[in-house]
């Protein structure tokens, strides 16, 4: 099981929907969810996180 950007559930760089392919879920509760811990947590600087993100994991293979 390996992490993947989303070809498919993609707004902005797939990373939200990798994930949510990843866990089985739906994209926009990953989404909600990781919005909602980027803005309720000062600890976490979501937009930050999210670039870094975009940047180290790769596009799902086409074959998927």
């Amino acid at each position: 099981m390996a992490l993947y950007r989303s070809r498919e559930q993609r707004m902005l760089g797939g990373v939200c929907g990798g994930m949510a392919e990843t866990l089985g879920w739906p994209a926009g509760r990953v989404r909600v969810l990781y919005v909602l811990l980027s803005v309720l947590s000062a600890a976490f600087p979501g937009i930050l996180v999210y670039l870094i993100l975009w940047v180290a994991i790769p596009n799902a293979p086409r074959s998927r």
